[in-house]
């Protein structure tokens, strides 16, 4: 191996991300060193003249983002956190990679580390995660200024995150929007865990992203000044840039270089000591000789003084309270919705929960400047803009409302992007049966613990003729299962506000609503107390002796209590319970669990969704079985759908499933008279 001439100095920095990435998978005997040797070079300068960061505070408001949304080369981001100069990881941290002590997981996790921007591993979030900071970031930067927000956003991404449809999604976004502060290094080595890319892909990839408004350059990504080139012509165009950084997976292991043996498992004693040859690195494992580590603790001096200076453009600026304020995350609803909710007692409207969701994002958005909006192309559906939202555009980036397009994936990692990168709330609507198509970034938004609003209309068989391809059937206990998801569905009008007001104070967890396309009749009537902070209340108590608690949910609750009067009127006492969100409900304490749900009743769920009591799955913390069948017993009874639904006008689809009152009291009565 030839090095380019003047460049052994440099090289060593590099060399060192590729010991502690050799050394750390060795001694995990699980790993990926191939991607961290091919990139270390790239990284080395990045790191060195262009990325701006301060070790010392890892969360500074104007530092660019890093994202390594090629995660599996973790090893990448921990040696470069380490040699920089964060306080985390300790060489101790990386010795322990990928054990259960150690934050070095396998992929980077946003939780474990601060240096850390975004939990990436499913390949292609890390990137598309990446378009929302830079929306984020042009957002911010068009309220406040150069002066106070003036960075980039930069992404490593490998042939896998490229491949993958949501890249397609994410780049066409960010290339419409002109989000020219994003720079993507593309891992340009040509292997994927198969072997050589020729055995899946033939595509011009470049021709793809010039194709979306992208700017596109190449370099040698073992040649330091050729990457200075190449980054320093994407810096000076006014586009989102992608480089092909032309490089050798595993760069410096003689036998396993530019093959896949080097992808997914540790070099081997033998190999590394090769490697260590091949290099000139004769450290010791884990050891780091002081000229270099000092060389890179320089780096990150740099960033320091940057930070010293933005600390007293912001100390003399007089947006500095309203700045503050918007990056602490802290969102209170105002005067406008105090009024909203108000009228909603003083007129009670019968609405859709997709409109009355409008209706109060209409009062929220003039109350809080930090909510940002959008649709995957149904906005007229989901009814997410509202007058204070004027749309975002690449002409004019202090709009509050995103058209995405049909990019319900893309979105919904935008969204993750955003709410990162901090000073924006986001929100954004579909269809609820395409939570599908966007689920994986969900499972993100609530894995790394992120406030982001997944508002997700035409909620059950109600939406009518457009069939079971667009009727959600499965999806409300799908999400239900998704550890740390707040999934909420409204009744009525006051629900609906009292949901939003709760996805707003949730700063550790993604919100789910699901929203009629049908109108619903109102239902409460005093907005004293936000009773759907319990999850399941008591909507209307039983007049007679109880012997029946109705347990439904959403369009559902007024189908109950229909139910109810027909159960009284045969003499009966029955409940109704507005089940809002189980997440919310399973959340109190054992007692107001038990008066809601009294074991001395017959317990009835009503929702048009899936019924089905999985007894098999289990909770990890209480122990009980998942879906309905938790609350109802085995011995309650369960009204739902367990089908696929079919198209048909609202109230016909209905009957045909049995989600009537006529269809349901007399089996309740039945079972009561047993």
């Amino acid at each position: 191996m030839t090095y380019p001439e003047g460049h052994l100095a440099e090289r060593q920095l590099a060399n060192a991300i590729r010991a502690l990435a050799m050394d750390a998978v060795q001694a995990a005997n699980s790993g990926h060193p191939g991607m961290p040797m091919g990139m270390a070079d790239v990284a080395t300068v990045l790191y060195s003249d262009y990325l701006k960061f301060d070790p010392s505070d890892p969360k500074w408001a104007d530092r660019d983002r890093f994202v390594l949304s090629a995660g599996h080369g973790s090893m990448l981001a921990y040696a470069t956190l380490h040699l920089a100069g964060y306080a985390r990881p300790t060489i101790d941290d990386i010795r322990n990679f990928r054990q259960l002590s150690s934050p070095c997981a396998g992929h980077p996790e946003n939780f474990e580390l601060e240096g850390v921007e975004t939990t990436t591993g499913p390949l292609g979030q890390g990137l598309a995660t990446a378009v929302g900071m830079a929306i984020a970031e042009r957002h911010l930067n068009a309220i406040y200024g150069d002066d106070l927000v003036d960075h980039r956003t930069w992404v490593i991404a490998g042939d896998g995150c490229l491949m993958e449809g949501i890249n397609h999604e994410a780049i066409g976004l960010a290339g419409h929007l002109g989000l020219g502060r994003l720079t993507v290094l593309w891992d340009d080595n040509k292997i994927t865990i198969d072997g050589s890319t020729d055995l899946s892909t033939s595509e011009d990839v470049k021709a793809r992203y010039a194709a979306t408004g992208w700017h596109v350059e190449s370099c040698d990504g073992h040649d330091s000044a050729d990457i200075r080139r190449a980054i320093d012509a994407a810096l000076a165009d006014p586009r989102p840039s992608l480089i092909a950084c032309r490089t050798i997976i595993g760069f410096g292991a003689p036998n396993k270089q530019g093959t896949s043996a080097t992808h997914g498992a540790p070099l081997g004693a033998d190999e590394i000591a090769a490697a260590r040859g091949e290099l000139g690195w004769t450290a010791e494992p884990f050891v780091i000789p002081g000229d270099i580590a000092s060389a890179w603790a320089a780096f990150g001096e740099k960033g320091k003084k940057l930070h010293a200076e933005w600390n007293d453009r912001l100390a003399n600026s007089d947006k500095k309270t309203d700045f503050e304020a918007r990056l602490s995350g802290k969102v209170i609803p105002g005067d406008a919705f105090k009024a909203y909710l108000d009228g909603l007692v003083a007129e009670p409207p019968k609405v859709a929960t997709r409109k009355a969701s409008e209706n109060a994002l209409s009062a929220l958005t003039a109350d809080i400047a930090s909510l940002v909006g959008g649709s995957a192309d149904l906005t007229g559906s989901n009814n997410t803009k509202t007058s204070s939202t004027k749309p975002l555009t690449k002409d004019d980036y202090s709009g509050r409302y995103i058209y995405y397009g049909i990019r319900e994936f893309g979105m919904a990692a935008a969204m993750n992007g955003m709410a990162l990168h901090g000073g924006v709330v986001p929100y954004g609507g579909t269809f609820l049966v395409f939570a599908d198509y966007c689920r994986a970034a969900i499972r993100l938004s609530a894995l790394q613990r992120q406030r982001t609003v997944y508002v997700m209309t035409h909620d059950s068989i109600g939406l009518g003729e457009d069939g079971p391809t667009h009727q959600p059937i499965e999806h409300l206990q799908s999400l239900r299962a998704m550890p740390n998801l707040l999934v909420m569905r409204p009744a009525d009008a006051v629900e609906t506000a009292e949901c939003w007001a709760l996805a707003l104070a949730q700063e550790d967890r993604p919100s789910l609503l699901a929203l009629t396309r049908q109108n619903l009749p109102p239902l409460r009537h005093d907005v004293t107390e936000n009773l759907c902070a319990k999850g399941g209340y008591r909507l209307r108590g039983a007049s007679a002796g109880r012997k029946v608690v109705l347990v439904a949910t959403g369009s559902e609750v007024s189908l109950a209590l229909e139910v109810a009067e027909k159960i009284e009127a045969a003499g009966h006492g029955a409940d109704v319970i507005s089940m809002v969100s189980t997440e919310l409900f399973d959340e109190q304490d054992a007692a107001y669990q038990a008066d809601i749900l009294p074991d001395d009743a017959l317990i009835v769920s009503i929702e048009a969704g899936t019924t089905f009591g999985w007894t098999t799955i289990m909770s990890a913390e209480s122990g009980t079985t998942f879906g309905w069948e938790r609350y109802t017993g085995r011995h309650g009874l369960r009204f739902g759908i367990d089908s696929f639904g079919a198209s048909a006008p609202i109230e016909d689809l209905f009957r045909h499933f049995g989600l009537t009152a006529d269809a349901i009291a007399p089996q309740i009565l039945a079972r009561l008279n047993d």
